[in-house]
């Protein structure tokens, strides 16, 4: 009598298991130990003591931060005052010709009054009118500015946090983007920012989460190594303060 399909698919799972084991019992005898049928016990969760206690100064995360960001292709600016991130800002605009500038729709940027100060180049503010296709304007941006919420020295790494004023699509699509990071968002270990979340909760957490070091960098096609793929090829970090 032929097998019915269920029949079928139980020898096919027979099968598979049986294969599963020896694949498992062979890595076992090549490390030269038993196989391990259990999950081994963790005598604590999440990061050490000593780890939770690690702490830069100051200047050692400024420091750090911007050797990591400087190592992945990024670009770091040290700057006193929001004006001077203005006047930063306005003179890479000038210096790329930049057309389309894309920022969040943050009272920390309506104060820059970017829009009066680079001249003939287009500022979008993000979701300003319900008609605008803002993705579409986020991707014809020569450039994206955004404010970093968290920054990580020891992983060189920024922290963008996505609302309904502080669209995705702002750090993630223009050509080139410009982060401004507040130097006291600026902490030492990752678990700092992390911590953030757990404490707010489920029901508070954002739309979005990103974690930016430095340009887009993909190496998916043969290893070839190609900047800007999956977002801005250029990044500049702005530490401010």
């Amino acid at each position: 009598m032929a097998e019915t399909h269920k029949q079928w698919l139980e020898r096919l799972e027979e099968q598979s298991r049986a294969k599963q084991e020896r694949f498992m019992n062979n890595i076992s005898s090549r490390l030269g130990h038993p196989r391990m049928t259990e999950k081994p016990q963790r005598p604590f969760r999440g990061a050490p003591d000593f780890w939770k206690a690690f702490e830069w100064t100051e200047e050692e995360r400024i420091n750090e931060f911007t050797a990591n960001f400087l190592s992945v292709g990024g670009h770091v600016e040290r700057l006193s005052t929001m004006e001077e991130a203005k006047r930063y800002i306005v003179s890479k605009a000038q210096e790329t010709s930049a057309r389309y500038v894309i920022r969040q729709n943050e009272q920390a940027l309506d104060e820059l009054k970017l829009e009066e100060a680079l001249g003939d180049a287009r500022v979008a503010v993000w979701n300003t009118n319900e008609e605008e296709s803002w993705r579409a304007r986020a991707a014809e941006s020569d450039i994206g500015i955004v404010i970093a919420d968290h920054a990580v020295a020891y992983t060189g790494s920024v922290t963008v946090l996505s609302s309904e004023h502080k669209g995705r699509s702002v750090s993630l699509l223009p050509t080139v983007l410009m982060i401004i990071i507040p130097i006291e968002r600026l902490k030492t270990r990752l678990g700092e920012v992390l911590q953030t979340f757990d404490e707010a909760g489920r029901e508070k957490l954002p739309a979005g989460i990103h974690f930016i070091s430095g340009p887009s960098r993909s190496s998916d096609i043969e290893n070839d190594l190609t900047i800007g793929v999956h977002g801005p090829g250029i990044v500049y970090a702005l530490l401010v303060g």
